[in-house]
């Protein structure tokens, strides 16, 4: 039986995969340094340590790591305001979800990014736990944040459920022993070997039930 589900933040809640790479590619540019479609897809998953790290030592970044984390969140916030642009239907779908088993935020994403995104949705008083890779030694595809939120959860990994869309993520909470539930990013769809790990995959959020989540854990 499944005891919570944990949800990823970005491309599943909020619709900000593309925002994250046009504020990066835009800082870069500025900065003087060398962004590609390559950059964009290494650094999906990774917490702000390491993509900080990246775009220092890859891109050629001007700065130390602390500096640009600091930059991008900030430029974050600024794209985000009071509304970041939620998913269709994702609040509604986690509340359903909240009235049948405790849910839980395991995200790449800082973790002032993801209160605004809570607290927008209007969630905050229904996710249990939330967790940024940022406060963990590594981020997905390592299976850290997962394992976080299992443990912040007090629940055995063997009896939850994650919620993901990228490829990065989908091998995260298989490693960390999750059931899995893909629901492909449009925009940045996931690698066919990432795909084939998942239990269930879904065309959208808005087809998340019970009983999907009942079938991922099998």
């Amino acid at each position: 039986m499944t005891e919570a589900v944990i949800f990823d933040l970005d491309g599943v809640i909020v619709d900000s995969e593309q925002v994250w790479d046009e504020v990066r590619e835009q800082y870069t540019v500025e900065a003087g340094g060398r962004y590609s479609q390559t950059a964009t897809r290494a650094m999906m998953g990774m917490s702000s340590t390491e993509w900080s790290t990246y775009m220092a030592e890859e891109l050629a970044l001007p700065g130390s790591p602390e500096e640009i984390n600091a930059a991008i969140v900030q430029r974050m916030l600024a794209r985000y305001g009071e509304a970041p642009l939620l998913i269709d239907g994702a609040a509604d779908v986690v509340r359903s979800i909240a009235e049948a088993v405790p849910v839980a935020i395991a995200s790449s994403s800082n973790p002032e990014l993801i209160d605004v995104v809570l607290r927008v949705a209007g969630l905050a008083d229904v996710v249990r736990d939330a967790v940024s890779s940022q406060e963990v030694p590594r981020g997905k595809p390592s299976p850290d944040v997962y394992l976080e939120a299992a443990r912040q959860l007090g629940l055995d990994p063997s009896r939850l459920v994650a919620v993901e869309d990228s490829s990065n993520g989908l091998r995260a909470a298989h490693a960390a022993g999750f059931g899995v539930i893909a629901i492909p990013n449009g925009e940045y769809p996931p690698a066919p070997d990432a795909l084939a790990l998942a239990d269930v995959t879904l065309g959208s959020l808005a087809e998340l039930d019970r009983d999907a989540v009942l079938r991922a854990r099998g």
